[in-house]
């Protein structure tokens, strides 16, 4: 069984049971540097438009030379666009954000539209050109490579509400949300409308799934209201996802949604989801026992397994607890592939990623 078919089988695309239970990782840079030294393989980074979905889309040799089952690709920079370094270390991306590296994650320095008041501030704000087809370069060259014997996932994470946050500001964003700002809503729409556009040119490149990536929970509950989120978000996600299906009705649909957003599920199958991950460990509402019980029958998961604490500190032994856990509960009767939470951060060691890979692999066989 090839690792196409193992995730078609396991996220039951396909009938009949997977041998086992496929495997994904996401790597930073150093480790994804320090992996394809090891391995003597060429280290491939694709730049995103939004820094940090880079780690979701680059790396796919490496990846699966240790083992993951998925390839992941998705839309970079366009040839046209020249990054330009600051004196100060900081530059500006394509959607006009001033950014700077922090410690983990990239951070955001100022927001183009922080000062947006009014739709027409909005319909002045200048988009990137989706349709660049520079963009998809590297999408083209991995689909064509790997689609016989892997599982394609196109990411247009930074979707619809964590790219309005980053072009408005956080605190802004929910502040206007709760006032009730016209531009707000619209802005919404216009983020929905630009991340469709390119989900499509991925789909029309033959990947088999459209990867949707925005917060809504916190560690401990939701950011909003479910009335705020039926108002202003859920038509969007919709438009979108039935657009998808329009353009290729067996185009499995994911979300990522970090948080403690159980009360949103039903929602979001309303919404088309297929997938929903990273069902996010440790957060009210999601232990894996609720959530197969409750939700098996309506969504298949992805990823599971804590990074907060597991991967970088736990001992082996309690890494090893949870990956059993995760794989007999999640993985129950199929509808799961095993995965961090997130992106495998620099706090955690070359042995442990490759302790992680190979206990999932033991503990997912079925049957065994």
């Amino acid at each position: 069984m090839n690792a196409r078919e193992r995730v078609m089988r396991a996220w039951k695309l396909k009938e009949g049971m997977p041998d086992r239970i496929p495997v994904q990782f996401d790597l930073c840079r150093s480790l994804q540097d320090h992996f394809a030294r090891e391995l003597g393989i060429e280290s491939r980074y694709t730049d995103n438009l939004f820094e940090d979905v880079t780690y979701r889309i680059s790396g796919n040799e490496v990846h699966l030379a240790m083992g993951s089952d998925v390839v992941l690709v998705g839309a970079s920079e366009s040839k046209n666009f020249k990054r330009e370094i600051m004196e100060n270390g900081h530059w500006h991306n394509e959607y006009h954000m001033e950014m700077r590296q922090g410690p983990v994650y990239v951070d955001i320095i100022s927001h183009p539209l922080a000062d947006a008041e009014t739709i027409g501030d909005i319909d002045a704000y200048e988009w990137p050109d989706p349709h660049d087809p520079s963009r998809y370069a590297d999408a083209e060259y991995y689909i064509e490579k790997y689609k016989k014997d892997y599982f394609i996932i196109g990411d247009i994470e930074v979707t619809i509400l964590t790219l309005a946050q980053n072009l408005l500001g956080m605190q802004k964003m929910m502040m206007d949300m709760a006032s009730g700002e016209e531009y707000v809503e619209y802005l919404f729409r216009k983020c929905g409308e630009f991340q469709t556009e390119v989900g499509l040119e991925l789909i029309k490149r033959g990947v088999d799934a459209v990867w949707v990536g925005d917060d809504f929970g916190s560690q401990t509950g939701l950011l909003f209201s479910q009335q705020m989120f039926r108002e202003l978000l859920m038509p969007h996600y919709k438009k979108m996802l039935d657009t998808f299906k329009a353009a290729r009705p067996d185009v499995v649909n994911i979300l990522h949604c970090d948080g403690a957003v159980k009360p949103l599920l039903q929602d979001i199958k309303d919404i088309g989801f297929d997938v929903f991950n990273p069902v996010q460990p440790g957060v009210p509402g999601h232990s894996p026992r609720e959530i197969k019980d409750e939700f098996g029958d309506q969504f298949a998961f992805w990823g599971a397994i804590d990074q907060q604490y597991l991967l970088p500190n736990g001992t082996d032994e309690e890494l090893a607890a949870d990956i059993r856990e995760k794989c007999g509960i999640l993985g129950a009767g199929g509808g799961y592939m095993i995965a961090p939470a997130h992106i495998i951060q620099v706090d955690v060691s070359p042995e442990r990623v490759k302790y992680f890979i190979e206990t999932a692999m033991k503990y997912g066989v079925y049957g065994g």
